[in-house]
């Protein structure tokens, strides 16, 4: 389980399920017992409302119980956190043994589950481990100088979709919102099941209020004392529904669009930068820079330029390392631009499911979860295509296409050990000349 670093908000998190517990049962006992029963049943005869009202009640109480629990287990047991790097790692287990060998005496405070990882710029290794995942595909999100986005504090290379959360100072896939309210962070693997708790919490509040206020406008039109757990109820209705409505009705936008919470908040001013895979050897455009992968290992000699130096020498490339090469343009969107938008019904189906069924019930998880594709780490729109059109990237041959199934396995096979191929000239990226990236 990934806690927040931040005790009060780890407290916070902890207590608020008690406090939704006590509203749900003072609920319940004020519907139930002074409502339908002593209300209706007892006062008014009008038994068939009771049952309509406690039918209705019970059968969405049900389903958000069902919805929330499932969304806090997942978030405690899979919160869809990116596994840390080796470095980050090896900082955690130095930390840990300082603190064994110290006892209770800690740099960072008292609160040891507080402690963060040391920071690590991006590792220079042309074979860093992970790096052929993004070059394997024919997409991915990356820096100006073509090199995937790197999470310093996770030590990793950033896939597509995955933000750093610092409230639990880990990488999370998708992540939309760290809510104190389900136990921890809303990420891809729980954002399914968040929105069917705030869509049956909101529905369950309405019953609440046209219960309460209809046995209200009764007893006022007959002159009866009112009953003040009922005002109460009212309170309490009308707060958690205005705000669960508000919070459905948001992240029903969000899904439509195939945005987060992060990634709405910027999406106006965000440009989103893309290597996009070309033929071998396509030389940089007037406007768009070029990397070939697999990166160029420089000879170990004492006289050669450092491994980051990009005029380098490199190794001399065999004809497997030819096969396994591949060329990418890197480009950029216009502002708003959202290469994930597939248009908005299979935008929804990504996240909720296939069917009516997986909708409505905290069953499956999103099908985005499980998305395999050798092009892309998640489902591209046809933003991609445009771009292809717009900075006039050449297509993919057709011989550099059959022999697909090859040179995967290649990259795959050789990630962790070879990665010595030459790149175009000399392997980096290619300068786009005076208009840049």
């Amino acid at each position: 389980m990934v806690g927040a670093r931040r005790p009060e908000t780890r407290w916070v998190t902890r207590l608020i399920p008690l406090f939704l517990a006590g509203c749900v049962g003072f609920s319940t006992h004020v519907f139930v017992k002074r409502i339908c029963v002593d209300f209706y049943i007892e006062n008014r005869k009008k038994s068939h409302v009771a049952t309509a009202f406690l039918a209705v009640y019970f059968a969405f109480m049900f389903l958000m119980l069902l919805t929330y629990f499932r969304v806090f287990l997942v978030i405690q047991f899979d919160p869809g956190v990116v596994p840390l790097g080796r470095l980050a790692v090896e900082q955690k287990d130095r930390e840990r043994e300082r603190r064994k060998k110290n006892g209770c005496c800690n740099r960072g405070g008292d609160d040891l589950e507080a402690n963060r990882y040391e920071g690590y710029w991006p590792d220079p290794n042309v074979d860093s481990p992970g790096l052929e995942r993004f070059y394997s595909k024919d997409v991915f999100i990356c820096y100006t100088d073509g090199r995937p986005r790197w999470c310093s504090s996770c030590s990793n290379w950033k896939q597509d979709r995955v933000s750093h959360c610092s409230e639990i100072d880990r990488c999370v896939k998708k992540m939309d919102h760290y809510c104190p309210w389900v136990g921890g962070i809303v990420g891809e693997t729980s954002f399914k099941f968040f929105v069917q708790f705030t869509f049956y919490t909101a529905i369950y509040c309405i019953i609440v209020l046209v219960a309460a206020g209809m046995s209200l406008q009764e007893a006022l039109q007959e002159e009866a004392a009112v009953d003040g757990f009922v005002i109460a109820l009212l309170a309490i209705g009308g707060f958690f529904g205005v705000f669960t409505f508000a919070m459905t009705a948001t992240s029903v936008r969000y899904i439509c669009v195939n945005l987060t919470n992060v990634d709405y908040l910027k999406a106006k001013t965000l440009v989103h930068q893309l290597a996009i895979r070309v033929p071998r050897g396509t030389p940089p455009g007037p406007n768009y820079g070029v990397i070939t992968y697999p990166l160029p290992k420089p000879q170990p000699s004492p006289t050669s330029p450092q491994p980051s130096d990009p005029t380098a020498t490199s190794e001399p490339v065999s004809t497997r390392d030819l096969l396994a090469q591949r060329t990418f343009a890197v480009v950029r969107t216009e502002k708003g631009e959202n290469p994930f938008d597939i248009g908005v019904y299979r935008n929804w189906k990504s996240v909720m499911g296939n069917n009516v069924v997986d909708w409505l019930l905290p069953f499956n998880r999103s099908p985005c979860e499980t998305f395999e594709n050798n092009e892309s780490f998640y489902e591209m729109g046809p933003l991609i295509q445009e771009l292809r059109v717009r900075f006039r990237l050449p297509e993919i041959p057709p011989t550099e296409k059959v022999g697909r199934d090859v040179e995967l396995s290649e990259l795959n096979g050789r990630g962790k050990s070879s990665g010595n191929g030459k790149g175009n000239g000399n392997g980096n990226i290619g300068e786009p000349g005076a208009t840049g990236l």
